[in-house]
This record gives C-alpha cells, structure tokens and sequence, in this order.
C-alpha cells in the first residue's frame, strides 16, 4: 500500500502544475471571447467560428510533438541523457514540417467557412480574417510544446506552468492593443484577436527556450552547433510514436464538433443548454488529462530505469487517483448543476436542460478519466497504435451512431434531443474506458523483456 501512497504523492506534484497550465490556456480562450465579444456579436462569432477550425488542426501537431514526452521520460530513467538533445532537435523539425501543413490548411480554410449554410458574410470575412492572422502562430504553439514536453518528460512541470500564465499576463494587454486599435495601431476587432494569440505563442515559446538553455538541471542536454540535418530514421520514429495520437485528438475535437452541427437546428433552447454542459465539463476533462500526462511521465521514467514492477505501480495509482477525482467533480456537478447553468445563463429553460444535461455529465465523468488516463499510460509504454483504434470504434462506431439513434430518430425511443447525444457520450467513452482497460492489462501480461523492449524502441 505504501508504494501506492508514495507513487500517489510524485504523481500529484507532476499533475498539478500541468493542471494549472491547463487553466491558463483554457482562461486565454476566455479572455478572446470576453474581448472581441465587446466589439460586436459578429466579431465574437467570428472567433467563435474561426475557433472551431484552429483548434483540430492545431491538436493534430499538437498529439505529433506529444511522442516527445515518453521518449525524454524513458532516455532519462535509463540513464541515457546524452541522447536527448538530439531527440528533442528532431522535434523542433517535425514541428516546423507540421507547422507548414497545417499554415497551409488554415491559410484556405475561407473556402470552407463561406460554404457553411447560411453563414452571414461579414461574419465569415472576419473568421477568415482571424484565422489567416492566427495561423503565423503556429510554428511558435508547436514549438513551445517540443520545450515543454522535453521539460515534462524530464519530470520537470512547473516551466510549462509558469508560462501558461505569463501567455495569459501578456495575452490581455496584447489584445487591448489589437482588438481596440492602440499605441499606433489599427483597430482589427476579432481579427486583432488572432494577431495576439498568435503574438503571445511565440513570446512563450521565446521565454521558455531561454529558461530551457539557462536551467541548471538541463546543461547537459545540449549539442554541439545550433544546427543538425533532419535525421529521417528519428523523425519517422517520432511520427510513428505520434500519428496515432494526433489522429485520436482529431477524432475526439471532430466528434464534438458533429454533434454542435446536428444540435444546431433543434433551437436556441437546444443549443444554448448543449453548449453549456459542454463547456463546464471540458473544464472539468483537464483534471484527468493532466493526471495522463504526469502518469506517461512516470511510466516512461520506470520502464526507463527497467522496472516493469514499478511501471505497472505508476499506472494503477493514476487510475486510482483519477477515479476518485472524478467521484469529487462529479458529485460538484451534481449538487451545484443549476447554480452553474446560472452563471451561463437566467433563461430557465435553458438552466433545466443544461442542469439535466450535467446530470449526463457527471455519470461519463468515471469513463472519461479512465480512459484519458488509460491513453498515457498507453503513451507511456509507447503503444499508441492501440490508442487511435479504440478512439476511433469508441467514438465514431460506438458513441456517434448511438447519439444520433437516440437524439433524433424514434428507432429506439421517442427522439431525446441533446440528452441522446449525452447518453452517446456514455457509451461511447464507457466503452473506450472498457477497451483501454483491456489493452493496459493485456500489455502488463508480456514478459518482462518484451515490455522493456518495446519502451526502448
């Protein structure tokens, strides 16, 4: 019991920094909407809009650089520091190889948004506007993850924290000057939101390079030179390490964003009461998000010191400290539903349905921490391949399809509206939590060997 408890106790200090940076970055969207929505409607909208396509493209690289974490966690355990530094150069070029892609998908996104149904068109010249600014941000986002996952796999989570909230600091004044048009500078209202965001990633990526070169605990993981050649046998390492998991947050973003398009035409009752219960619960997903990444973090650390044992100890006690977090959020969503919906919004048919709705919320709080914590430890013993299976049969085979049957069709009871969707949800996490379960206990089985192998690759 007692390693448990000491494992419970390293896993919290690496999960409460990545939590707060989670915070931080979750406060930055908020800002966005608060400031551009004090210009005019249509301008909050357009970031709105403009939001929605950023965001899968931007997770894509984002689930690629995150093979980086696992990889630094298992040459650190191992001994093997000297590797690093060429690891991580590596990193920086499929970030930038990514960062050119997804530059050119968001650069011809307008073709997209102005063939959406209905959509007002100065709207849709304002999302254009914002996301052909926001996209120079991406080189600087994908780059500072590849600093903060070589600090994370390095146990190191407090840097990714500290700058979280100094974007967060930077990202107010930067807007005023933008969004409202000052020192000099024109007034861009939504548009200026995307110059600022995309400003404040490379201010993070700036500062957190500089911490990484002056920490004392990372002077030995440099290499000679500021330049190295593309190494295409690491890079496609990387990119095998990394696709399934790209893939798997594409897939998760995608399936949400469905569900608000077929939510859309059930009313403004419908939609308001759906878009509340989502966002509350997103807040709470970053409690057991955090709590994977610290927990690939200390898996990758064990195997790299060679201790299955150990290994397996680190992946329980995560599910073990998620479960009894998501019995805390859920019993907080519960009890304080209404009053929540309250803050959203005093429409009381809205208030009920989102109140019903994060009844829903509360039940799949158990299943989505089981299996985003069931995904690092996935990550952690480098098999994401599994990862993007279960995600792609939990959500799209599963979770979708049932959504759909129960929200509008009366194949199996009369139409639910958005609480079908909700009760899709379930069932489509329960059964990744069910599968991920499956897959960790199944790769626990395998010799020793074979497991230490694997991590080593």
């Amino acid at each position: 019991m007692q390693k448990y408890l000491t494992e419970a106790r390293q896993l919290l200090a690496l999960a409460i920094p990545v939590i707060l940076a989670q915070v931080a970055q979750t406060a930055m969207g908020f800002v966005d909407t608060i400031m551009a929505g004090s210009v005019s409607a249509t301008d909050m909208a357009a970031v709105a809009v403009g939001t929605s396509i950023w965001l899968p493209a931007i997770l894509f690289g984002h689930g690629l650089i995150l093979a980086l974490t696992p990889v630094v966690a298992q040459l650190n355990g191992s001994g093997h520091r000297e590797r690093i530094a060429s690891q991580v150069r590596q990193a920086y070029w499929l970030a930038a190889m990514v960062s050119v892609l997804i530059m050119f998908v968001l650069w011809n996104a307008g073709y997209m948004i102005h063939a959406m149904h209905d959509i007002d068109p100065a709207l849709a010249d304002k999302a254009v506007g914002y996301l052909r600014a926001l996209l120079w941000g991406a080189p600087g986002y994908l780059f500072f993850q590849v600093a903060r996952n070589q600090c994370e796999g390095l146990s190191k989570t407090k840097p990714g924290m500290v700058m979280g909230f100094i974007g967060l600091l930077v990202n107010i004044p930067v807007n005023y000057v933008f969004i409202y048009g000052h020192l000099g500078m024109p007034a861009l209202g939504g548009v200026g939101c995307g110059v600022a965001t995309a400003s404040v990633y490379w201010v993070m990526f700036i500062i957190m390079r500089l911490w990484v070169r002056r920490a004392r605990s990372m002077r030995d993981i440099t290499l000679p030179g500021y330049f190295s050649a593309p190494d295409w046998t690491v890079l496609s390492r990387l990119t095998r390490l990394g696709l399934p998991v790209a893939l798997a947050l594409f897939f998760e973003v995608t399936l949400f964003a469905v569900v608000a398009l077929l939510v859309s035409p059930l009313g403004i009752v419908n939609v308001a009461g759906h878009q509340i219960a989502l966002n509350f619960s997103s807040l709470m997903f970053v409690l057991p998000l955090s709590l994977g990444v610290a927990t690939t973090i200390r898996v990758g650390f064990r195997l790299g010191q060679g201790s299955v044992e150990a290994a397996k100890v680190a992946a329980w006690t995560g599910q073990g400290v998620g479960i009894m977090m998501a019995a805390a959020t859920a019993l907080f969503t519960v009890t304080f539903r209404e009053q929540i919906a309250l803050l959203y919004n005093d429409n009381p048919q809205v208030v009920a349905l989102a109140a019903q709705l994060m009844m829903l919320a509360a039940i799949y709080q158990f299943s989505d921490s089981i299996q985003v914590i069931g995904s690092g430890i996935l990550r952690g013993y480098k098999d994401t391949r599994s990862i993007f299976f279960i995600t792609l049969v939990a959500y799209w085979v599963v979770g979708l399809p049932s959504g759909y049957l129960l929200a509008l069709t009366d194949w199996i009871v009369p139409p639910m509206g958005p609480a079908g969707f909700w009760c899709g949800f379930i069932l489509g996490l329960t059964s990744a939590a069910v599968m991920m379960l499956w897959r960790i206990r199944r790769l626990q089985k395998l010799p020793a060997e074979l497991i230490l192998s694997r991590a080593a690759h």
